[in-house]
């Protein structure tokens, strides 16, 4: 085994959340190694950069990811810390996650000041969202619903609603309970009925494959129900090679033993949606990430099998 780490150069993004998250990474490191020196680097990336554009029509979510991948690749930061929801699904040559930590709330929240459910908004109500998987549901739920892009960090999206440029807005419950903003939700929306995205509420760590050192000392937080978790839903949405102009949602959970995974795959304008599910049997403590990743491809199978390539040529 490998020795305590001495320093820890940590990359993250200019964000309010992205702090919130490194901060928690760094805290839960200095529990197993308390002399160590952790350094919080923070690092603005292009998708930080273009806000007036949906992600899917600029290049998707590695625009979040590359510039941090580079400080790491030139020595200026060890480890990563992202929200996994946000990472590709597949891995840039040369890096890998080395942890996942327990997950937070992974739910979706609608957050207003007038209404307390989705079917309570009216006709014509502006719903600000950035994710085609929250707009395809939110339109397959009542297509006369006037669904905006909303850009930008948590705070600022909620102060628009504040100002009266958006009636509700669909964010993750996970960013809202870290920046402390979980009063402005005015509901939390049930997995089984709105299906978060891949990953949501998790986060990765990211490294280099060859930093055995760094895998080693962040082994330590990974906890493996959301290990296990997040790779059935992962290996879901890798297996549909849907493009970051497809809304796929996938929530896997622990239930009586086994490994339950729902997943979705729909149209932009939510007029065709499929729906799945699958288990298999698995320890979530003690269980084989094979296995996890098998489910997954099994449902994806099963949604190709279902037509799932017509919803995938329509998304383009």
């Amino acid at each position: 085994m490998s020795s305590a780490p001495t320093q820890l150069l940590v990359a993250l993004r200019k964000s309010a959340l992205s702090l919130c998250h490194a901060q928690y990474i760094r805290d839960r490191l200095l529990t197993h190694y308390p002399q160590c020196e952790i350094t919080l680097r923070g690092i603005t990336t292009q998708g930080d950069r273009i806000l007036e554009k949906a992600l899917a029509d600029v290049g998707g979510k590695g625009l979040f990811i590359e510039e941090i991948e580079k400080a790491m690749r030139e020595g200026r930061a060890d480890v990563a810390v992202h929200s996994l929801k946000d990472m590709p699904m597949e891995m840039a040559p040369g890096f890998t996650i080395a942890a996942v930590p327990v997950r937070e709330d992974p739910r979706d929240a609608l957050v207003c000041n007038d209404y307390s459910s989705i079917e309570a908004l009216p006709d014509g109500a502006i719903v600000g969202t950035s994710s085609l998987r929250r707009e395809a549901q939110l339109r397959e739920k009542n297509s006369k619903l006037n669904v905006r892009l909303l850009r930008g960090n948590v705070n600022t999206r909620v102060s628009k609603l504040d100002e009266g440029m958006y009636e509700a807005m669909i964010l993750a419950a996970a960013g809202l309970n870290r920046l402390g903003q979980n009063h402005r939700i005015a509901a939390l929306l049930d997995p089984a009925d709105f299906l978060p995205a891949v990953g949501q509420g998790a986060l990765a760590i990211e490294c280099a494959a060859d930093r055995t050192d760094v895998i080693e000392a962040v082994a330590p937080l990974i906890h493996h129900p959301t290990l296990l978790a997040v790779t059935a839903e992962r290996a879901f949405s890798r297996s549909l090679t849907g493009s970051c102009h497809t809304p796929i949602a996938g929530y896997a959970t622990f239930r009586d033993g086994q490994l339950w995974l729902r997943g979705l795959l729909a149209t932009r304008d939510g007029t065709d949606v499929l729906r799945g599910e699958r288990s298999v049997t698995l320890d979530a403590d003690t269980g084989d990430t094979a296995a996890a990743d098998a489910l997954g491809r099994e449902l994806g199978e099963e949604f190709k099998a279902r037509g799932a390539a017509a919803i995938l040529a329509a998304a383009g």
